[in-house]
């Protein structure tokens, strides 16, 4: 088995010549609105999409300690509201309650909301698409409350 690179498209794991395994790397910058949990389920479909993978494994991974990943339900705003106000409660800007508060005091409630969510996320992906429930999309979680940009990094392995 011999894994080959070529620049223009994804690595491919191959035995007796024949393909048996593809993988596909992106990176993609986001601008956040602040606060909150936003929606980026189509940017990632997008790029999906475009993918000669049909079959295999995504994995989603946020490369910041103040923003984290879930994948949440997408058909009523209340559950969003829900959820960041509960982590409101569960972690409140109190800048006697920690020592770093280098950047404000949200600062330091960011990495532990960002400690109790996910950095990273692995979706099943069938028919080039992901295989999320029908309620289920995938989201940023901004923990801070000014915009900030965030990267992620997109890792795609299949067929």
């Amino acid at each position: 088995m011999i894994q080959a690179r070529t620049a223009a498209g994804p690595s491919r794991i191959q035995s007796n010549g024949r393909d048996i395994m593809k993988q596909a790397q992106h990176r993609v910058t986001l601008d956040s609105r602040g606060l909150g949990l936003h929606e980026i389920t189509g940017e990632i479909a997008a790029w999906l999409s475009g993918q000669d993978i049909r079959e295999g494994l995504l994995t989603v991974f946020i490369r910041h300690t103040s923003a984290s990943l879930v994948i949440q339900e997408n058909a009523d705003p209340d559950v969003q509201r829900d959820i960041e106000t509960f982590l409101a409660k569960l972690v409140p800007e109190n800048p006697r309650l920690y020592r770093h508060n280098a950047e404000g005091p949200d600062d330091m409630p960011a990495h532990i909301k960002g400690a109790l969510t996910q950095t990273q996320l692995s979706i099943p992906v069938s028919g080039g698409r992901m295989l999320l429930g029908s309620w289920q999309g995938v989201y940023l979680f901004e923990h801070r409350r000014r915009p900030h940009r965030r990267e992620l990094v997109l890792h795609l392995v299949g067929q």
